[in-house]
């Protein structure tokens, strides 16, 4: 165990005191909570699954006495390390706070962070509502983790992100005390927004334990368009072009050659026969089946003008085949090597092709597979580079790029990450995002919410030993200073 101290051992027998069953020590447990989606793994101590809300108050009361860490999860599905306790610690599982209901009168969902979000949107769509956002991961990801990263997906660019919708928080400080910020209002104008402050944090100032959504009408029509373009000037300017003509389209994605040549290489064959790699874009419209109709022929018009060639579906059998397209993208990169890296950056509109320019020089220049796909819409576009880890020399090409990439999206007046969050994978880069004023107020905040520093430690603002980056990945390239590394412990 991590925490073998007297007073880790006191804390311990208090939570199984209050806690009994929730409180998992077996090893095969502690494994199974040790890593998320990044694959790094850190041993807790304890796994702590709670199945009511005001047992998580319990569990940070113990933890805040006693200064032991605390790592909050939903369904582990974070691509950035952020539900890795890195620190060691008590992880705290949220995944069977799982309550949902529906308020058709006032178009809100109640829900406990464990709710799986196609839950949510399956249950909404029951009575006509909707919630748009819809990362890729929805099918398992949890609530919880999208509030935590306030994350995204495909629908951004018309309907916006997590943030846009959360109308309410309950949970606990760092202390076990129980707060609600915000309130089941559209409308909310009374002290500080700290509802949206918890939005995004990663875990870092508070534990959520009930969320209150505001839903939308579901639209009742789509229809979904490929087209493939002579550039990626001509593919990157569409969110300007199709605004131009008043379209606004639910989903506007980008794929580079280099993907779609992967991807025909993948599946064996040609996603428009004859045709060379070339830029691609999907895009989806949505609304009534008036709206939708007109948008249609709009948008029919721009292709047949702009695209080297389109096809648009007129059946949902035919959008899920041109929707394979974009899917099968990151699945055909698996296949190129060992190690995949997502890097979610985000840029404006016009910088896009800027941002892919670079990627394509840093791709030449540093001989490594990268391809970019994702939501041009909003400039939130993936980059990912693929490498194999156990190549010591393409490694380090690997995170020289990495780290000139991280430099350029700043430097464009982007953010490294748009939806997944730093956790633990961009906290080697994330200081380079702010300045110290900056910096020093979103401390100062840490510090006034969690002083002891026990929620999500070893995240956003810590810089890690050259023992403890062992641990965490080669690809977390931060400078560090020349201490003699301390044995991992077993």
């Amino acid at each position: 165990m991590t925490t073998d101290s007297t007073s880790g051992q006191n804390a311990l027998g208090q939570l199984y005191e209050q806690l009994g069953a929730c409180v998992e020590t077996a090893y095969e447990q502690r494994e199974d909570h040790s890593y998320d989606g990044l694959k790094i793994s850190s041993l807790p101590d304890a796994v702590i699954r709670v199945k009511e809300a005001v047992q998580v108050g319990k569990v940070l009361k113990i933890a805040n006495q006693y200064g032991i860490p605390v790592t909050t999860r939903g369904a582990g599905s974070s691509l950035t390390g952020g539900a890795t306790p890195i620190r060691g610690g008590w992880v705290l599982d949220l995944s069977l706070l799982d309550h949902l209901e529906i308020d058709e009168e006032n178009q809100l969902a109640r829900c406990g962070p464990g709710v799986v979000v196609a839950e949510l949107q399956a249950k909404a769509a029951e009575t006509g509502l909707f919630y748009p956002p819809d990362p890729s991961s929805k099918k398992f990801c949890t609530l919880g983790g999208n509030v935590a990263c306030n994350a995204g997906g495909l629908r951004c660019v018309k309907y916006g992100v997590t943030r846009d919708y959360v109308l309410s928080l309950g949970g606990y400080l760092a202390n076990g005390e129980y707060v609600q910020w915000g309130r089941a209002t559209r409308k909310f104008a009374t002290g500080y927004n700290i509802r949206d402050l918890w939005v995004g944090s990663e875990g870092t100032l508070g534990v959520v334990t009930d969320i209150t959504l505001r839903l939308i009408d579901l639209p009742s029509s789509t229809r979904t368009f490929l087209g493939v373009f002579q550039s990626d000037e001509i593919a990157l300017s569409s969110p300007q072009a199709l605004r131009k003509l008043g379209l606004r389209p639910a989903i506007l994605e980008y794929m580079d050659p280099w993907t779609i040549d992967c991807l025909q290489k993948y599946v064996g064959t040609e996603v428009f026969p004859g045709i060379e790699p070339h830029p691609m874009l999907l895009i989806e419209v949505d609304g009534s089946e008036q709206e939708v109709e007109a948008q249609g022929k709009l948008l029919e018009g721009w292709m047949a003008e702009t695209a080297l060639t389109y096809r648009s579906a007129a059946t949902l059998e035919e959008a899920e085949k041109l929707w394979d397209v974009r899917r099968q993208g990151s699945s055909s990169m698996k296949k190129l090597a060992s190690t995949k890296l997502n890097e979610d950056v985000v840029v404006p509109l016009d910088q896009q092709v800027e941002l892919v320019r670079s990627v394509e020089e840093l791709r030449k220049r540093h001989q490594i597979k990268i391809g970019v796909f994702g939501h041009c819409g909003d400039g939130n576009l993936h980059v990912n580079l693929m490498y194999d880890e156990e190549n010591t020399e393409e490694t380090e090409r690997a995170v020289s790029a990495l780290r000139e990439l991280m430099s350029k999206v700043i430097s464009l007046g982007g953010a490294i990450s748009g939806e997944h969050g730093v956790g633990l994978a961009k906290t080697p880069f994330v200081r380079e995002q702010f300045n110290d004023a900056e910096w020093d107020a979103m401390r100062a905040v840490k510090n006034a919410l969690d002083p002891k520093n026990i929620l999500n430690p070893g995240k956003i603002f810590d810089v890690f030993h050259p023992w403890e980056q062992k641990k965490i990945s080669v690809t977390l390239s931060w400078e560090l200073e020349n201490e003699e590394p301390k044995p991992q412990e077993a």
